[in-house]
């Protein structure tokens, strides 16, 4: 989906549903300065992204490509894809969530030459049917080494997400947000862009 058109400087946000919340707030605020996409859809697991990463990346020429994935990856889902985080199957093992973004970023830096900056996964409620926080936390922690190992930029979310949550969230079971949590997200969002862009305007 694309939020703005023009000739500025080009953002491509590549993400879960937690990003397809936050972009219209940071197309908003980059109006007649950058030009922000979102890839067509939810990126969902790393499985999913390595099947549609040329897809999204196109014929375009990107100065900042900002990418997360782990939400999806580490959620258990029942034979019907229904979350269950009791009898359901893990959607790909911390191993297999580390080798599919170690090819995606691989696929990244080859393919283009923009800066990158990756979004760690936002926090999980307790009593989120799906999901276990402390895998949230483990799946950051192999992300974010990934992306030490080859100087890619973090915007560490997690934290940020979970102070929110309470107040800005969609209750106890739900990791998405309110209109205005999706704001306050893209607070983060945007200042972290606006620095990256202003270094690769210079």
């Amino acid at each position: 989906m694309s939020f703005s058109q023009s000739e500025k400087p080009k953002i491509l946000i590549i993400g879960d549903s937690i990003s397809i919340g936050y972009t219209p707030f940071v197309a908003d605020y980059f109006q007649g300065k950058a030009q922000v996409t979102h890839n067509a859809g939810n990126a969902k697991f790393t499985a999913n992204g390595l099947a549609h990463i040329e897809e999204w990346l196109g014929a375009e020429e990107f100065d900042i490509i900002q990418f997360n994935w782990g939400l999806w990856d580490l959620c258990y889902r029942d034979a019907q894809m229904d979350r269950d985080k009791v009898n359901g199957t893990l959607t790909a093992s911390l191993e297999e969530y580390e080798r599919n973004l170690r090819a995606l970023v691989s696929i990244l830096k080859e393919r283009s030459d923009a800066k990158l900056i990756f979004v760690t996964t936002s926090y999980v409620p307790k009593e989120e049917p799906g999901r276990f926080d402390k895998d949230a936390q483990r799946y950051n922690k192999v992300a974010k080494r990934i992306m030490r190992e080859n100087d890619i930029e973090v915007n560490d979310i997690y934290s940020w997400t979970k102070k929110i949550h309470k107040t800005a969230g969609n209750g106890p079971d739900d990791v998405h947000y309110s209109k205005e949590g999706y704001e306050q997200i893209s607070q983060k969002i945007t200042s972290q862009l606006q620095k990256a862009l202003a270094e690769r305007m210079k």
